[in-house]
């Protein structure tokens, strides 16, 4: 009996220590990964009336917490709400919901940021420095934080930390989990190069708190870099940012955005492909200056940051561009190829819904003709053509199909089918002289204008009946070219069959025709030296006939001189002999007596008797006797007397013999003979 006593006393007093330990002195063990909440359960203070967070004193929840180790409270007053330090992990976002605070203002849909609050973490300073209830702008990024759960609540992606709620707020921060879910909230945005199946990808951006754009805008401008990209809320309102559309997007990065605050749909990026610029219509902006002039009466173009077309297009590249603040209309800066034709369709897909013109022809005819037109667009032009037509497209369709389909159908009604189908060349060349014009005035380029062959539609085969007469002709045509073809080659063949023949003999052939070719050389080389010889034959005679001239004319003039001189002489003789005849007589009988010296006839004797002296002496006085005596007959044979006329000859000095022996005359027809001399013994 004395241990029961015993042991009923033991246990009696570990009871009693326990009472008065834990209940009445309140012992409280808090670990160091743990927070303890206090909530008071009664006070001289008295409880709280529009507050949840007793700050004085007041019966409720304390603002303070109760961090790692011992404390005492007792139960009489306290109620210890212990519960593990909240922890987020790597990558992922919290968001707050506070209990307590002041009431969110009319243009606010979250409370804003209290750097006193320290991360949710003093209650105390969230609540005297303005701290509002509700959902919170502030978010909580990686880390442990030790905070009230009794003023915050805290959704995290597994669940919803909180204490001592009631239905109706499990029931809202629930409805607010599943929205936070449904955006993907609890994670950063990401946007890399290739991130989405259409590849790069940019952030368009909707702020949800805030004051309201003007009346008449829909996008909200850009306030600057110093919000950090939207993840500071207070400084991006602090700037006077908007809610609703932002015209500043998010490009590649990461993003710890509280999306409660602002949501952001992904885009992808522009891209102006090479070849093509792209002409910006803006949504938003200011009022601009027009800058087409006033000629211009189809519409404005305008400068940067302003409403409507702007001036200057975007070049080949990609862009990090709004779409809600505006769209980029893409005008290929290649040739466009535009085709009339309901079976084919260009790389553009402009011309998806044309097709033939239907023509009506001179002779009366009613073919389709299918056309083909390339044109260009310049780059600085684009803004034009779009702000006037708004799209390619529909220039194609409401202004180029109209005015080519016309130009054509006036021209068919000019030619007969034939002269449509020959005369193409000169139809098209017409045609680009003429469009280029008319495309001009839509601030387009034309190329060129290629036209098909007319067609027939339906059952008509007139047209094909045309075409197989014009096809029978040309194969007429191309026989005959075939013939004379033929004709040629056989020609050709019978040059072969000679050409052949010849090599046969083409020895003899070559032999011969060297030995031509010799003879024509020497014929060539004698003709040549015959020519030479002939051109000095010419040169000697020419030469000669000039020696002959001159010579001629010297020996005229020497005679001439000659005969002068002996003109003057004669008369000067004349004049000595004492008259004409005088000279006459002496001029004959020196001719006779000369005459008589050099004939062979004997005259006289040989034998002449001379008295004078020596031999040579003898001899010239013989022939003086005999001059002499010739003188004499010749003057006595012309009867004239010249006892007292004639000079009386020079006196000799030597003796002379006169012979005065009658000397026989002598005339012109006697016979002179030789006396016959005897030969000597």
């Amino acid at each position: 009996m004395d241990i029961v006593w015993v042991v009923t006393y033991i246990v009696l007093a570990i009871f009693v220590f326990y009472i008065t330990i834990f209940k009445i002195l309140g012992l409280r063990i808090i670990n160091s990964d743990e927070v303890g909440v206090i909530e008071k359960w009664w006070s001289f203070k008295g409880s709280l009336k529009n507050a949840i967070i007793a700050l004085n004193g007041e019966a409720g929840y304390s603002p303070d917490l109760l961090r790692g180790g011992i404390h005492f409270k007792t139960v009489i007053m306290y109620k210890i709400h212990k519960y593990p330090l909240i922890t987020i992990p790597q990558g992922q976002i919290a968001y707050v919901f506070a209990r307590d605070g002041k009431p969110l203002e009319p243009i606010q849909t979250l409370g804003k940021v209290v750097p006193e609050a320290i991360n949710f973490q003093d209650v105390r300073g969230f609540l005297q420095n303005g701290g509002q209830r509700g959902p919170q702008r502030g978010i909580l990024r990686e880390g442990t934080y030790a905070i009230n759960l009794a003023q915050f609540i805290v959704i995290t992606p597994t669940s919803i930390k909180s204490i001592s709620s009631n239905r109706e707020e499990i029931a809202i921060i629930s409805h607010m989990k599943e929205t936070l879910e449904l955006r993907n909230a609890f994670s950063p945005i990401v946007i890399m190069g290739n991130s989405g199946e259409q590849g790069d990808m940019m952030g368009i951006v909707t702020i949800h708190d805030g004051n309201s754009l003007p009346q008449g805008e829909i996008i909200a401008p850009g306030v600057g870099d110093g919000h950090s990209s939207y993840q500071d809320p207070e400084k991006f309102l602090a700037l006077g940012g908007y809610r609703g559309k932002q015209m500043q997007v998010l490009t590649d990065g990461t993003y710890y955005i509280n999306r409660l605050f602002a949501t952001v749909e992904f885009r992808p990026k522009t891209v102006v492909p090479i070849g093509f610029v792209g002409v910006v219509v803006s949504f938003f902006g200011s009022e601009g200056i027009d800058t087409t002039g006033e000629d211009y009466k189809h519409g404005e173009l305008v400068g940067e940051g302003c409403k409507g077309v702007l001036a200057k297009p975007l070049m080949s590249g990609k862009y990090a561009f709004n779409t809600d603040a505006g769209k980029v209309v893409l005008v290929p800066t290649t040739n466009i190829i535009l085709k009339w034709n309901k079976s084919e369709s260009g790389a553009h897909k402009y011309d998806e819904n044309l097709t033939e013109v239907d023509i009506i022809t001179k002779d009366a005819f009613e073919p389709a003709l299918p056309l083909s037109v390339v044109m260009h667009i310049d780059y600085k032009q684009a803004p034009w053509v779009i702000q006037r037509f708004g799209d390619i497209g529909l220039l194609v369709n409401q202004s180029l199909d109209p005015l080519v389909s016309a130009y054509f159908k006036d021209v068919a009604q000019t030619k007969t089918l034939i002269q449509l189908i020959q005369e193409r060349s000169e139809i098209r060349e017409r045609a680009v002289g003429e469009m280029k014009e008319k495309f001009a005035k839509y601030n387009l380029e034309l190329e060129e204008v290629l036209i098909g062959t007319p067609r027939s539609e339906g059952g008509d085969v007139q047209i094909e009946n045309i075409l197989t007469q014009l096809r029978d002709r040309q194969i007429a045509e191309e026989k005959k070219v075939t013939y004379q073809k033929q004709q040629s080659a056989a020609e050709s063949e019978k040059s072969l069959r000679e050409a052949q023949a010849i090599a046969e003999q083409q020895t003899f052939l070559t032999k011969s025709k060297i030995q031509i070719e010799v003879e024509s050389n020497n014929g060539s080389a004698l003709a040549r030296k015959a020519e030479q010889e002939a051109g000095q034959i010419i040169a000697l005679a020419q030469a000669h006939a000039k020696r002959v001239t001159m010579e001629g004319e010297a020996l005229g003039s020497k005679e001439s001189s000659v005969g002068l001189a002996r003109a003057k002489a004669i008369d000067a003789q004349v004049k000595a002999y004492g008259g004409a005849e005088y000279r006459l007589i002496q001029d004959i009988v020196e001719k006779l007596s000369e005459a008589i010296k050099t004939t062979t006839v004997d005259i006289v004797p040989k034998t002449v008797v001379n008295m004078g002296g020596g031999s040579d002496a003898n001899a010239n006085s013989s022939a003086t006797i005999m001059d002499t005596l010739l003188k004499f007959i010749t003057i006595d044979k012309l009867g004239v007397n010249l006892q007292n006329e004639a000079p009386k000859p020079p006196q000799s000095e030597e003796p002379t013999l006169l012979i005065t022996a009658p000397i026989p005359s002598i005339n012109a027809h006697t016979e002179i003979k030789k006396p016959e001399t005897t030969p000597r013994a």
